[in-house]
Order: C-alpha cells, then structure tokens, then sequence
C-alpha cells in the first residue's frame, strides 16, 4: 500500500519537478523593426524592415537578434532599393545582419519599470564581425517589454563600400533606430 502512494505522488509531483527545472523562460520577438537612415548632402535616405527576430534569456542576460538584409523597404526608388540589396550590402551573399551578446547592467524581470541598459556583443553587418556597446531603452511590463535604442553604424567599418560618383548622396554614418516587443515564452532545455 506504501508503495502504491509513493508511486501515485511520484506520478503527480516529479513531472512537475522535472517541468519547473526543464523549463527555462525567454522573451522572443513579437513585432520588431528597425529603420536606417542615411542623411547625406544631397539626399536622405531612409528604409525599414518589419523582420528583426530575437530572443533575450533573462537568466543568462544574453540575447540573439537578425534582421533579413533582404527585407528593407521604403527607399526613394525601386533603383535605389536595388543598390542597396546588390552593391551595397549584397543581401544574397549577407543575407543577415545579427547581434548577439549579453547585457550589462541587471534586469529584473519580475518587476515592471524603465531601465536604460548598455547591450554589449558582437554587431555582424555585410559579414564584417565588430564588438560594440549599444545603449537600451527597456520598458518592462512582466510578460512583456519593448527595447527602443538608435545607434551609428560606420559603413568603413563594415566594409561597405560607396562609389565616389555617389558620395555626397549616401552618408558614412548610418542611423540605425530599433524598435520592438517581447513576449515571455518557454522552451524545454
């Protein structure tokens, strides 16, 4: 009879046990985009795409992004759309830009507020690899948060090369604005 309990509460309780330690929760991507601008002498610039991916692990303070360089639209001209994609970032050879890191400062997660945050890792743009330190806006709501932060990204850095006929129309310094939301989920380990 013992044993026939213990088997009963073996059946009930270690599942949940295994459940509560197998289970790790992350924040995925729910909308996400990220716009660039490029403000040059004689010409702005401007292009957005609504397919940035990522997850964030709050126990580990890591995230993962990408963004389909294939993805952008919004440009002044269908030409220039396709400059961008083939001279520029040559979408079929990068067909992503990530960035992956941890970040810095501390977050918790079971409390809702503002934190301003610093994301240092690995920016992955036209297949040039670069450590930078981005700075976050994070608004938490629990089950939910959105990131908001605009960084420069240098096209010297990453390799991106602009021919000298266009030069005063495309900018060195390109303005990269992020925008998206979160959504708490779970995966096995």
């Amino acid at each position: 009879m013992l044993m026939n309990i213990i088997f009963i509460i073996g059946i009930f309780i270690i599942p949940q046990i295994w459940s509560q330690s197998d289970t790790e929760i992350l924040y995925q991507v729910k909308n996400g985009s990220i716009v660039f601008i490029s403000e040059a002498p004689l010409e702005l610039i401007s292009a957005k795409s609504d397919r940035l991916e990522g997850l964030v692990d709050p126990l580990q303070n890591t995230f993962a992004f990408k963004v389909s360089t294939g993805s952008f639209i919004g440009f002044n001209s269908p030409l220039q759309q396709e400059h961008f994609y083939e001279n520029y970032i040559e979408s079929d050879k990068y067909p992503y830009a990530h960035f992956t890191g941890k970040i810095i400062e501390k977050i918790d997660f079971n409390n809702e507020g503002t934190y301003k945050v610093r994301a240092k890792g690995i920016l992955d743009i036209h297949g040039v690899k670069k450590e930078r330190i981005i700075e976050c806006t994070i608004i938490n709501q629990r089950e939910t948060f959105t990131v908001n932060s605009s960084f420069i990204v240098s096209l010297d850095e990453h390799n991106i090369t602009v021919p000298k006929i266009v030069f005063q129309k495309i900018a060195q310094d390109i303005r990269v604005k992020i925008e998206l939301k979160m959504l708490q989920t779970s995966t096995v380990k």
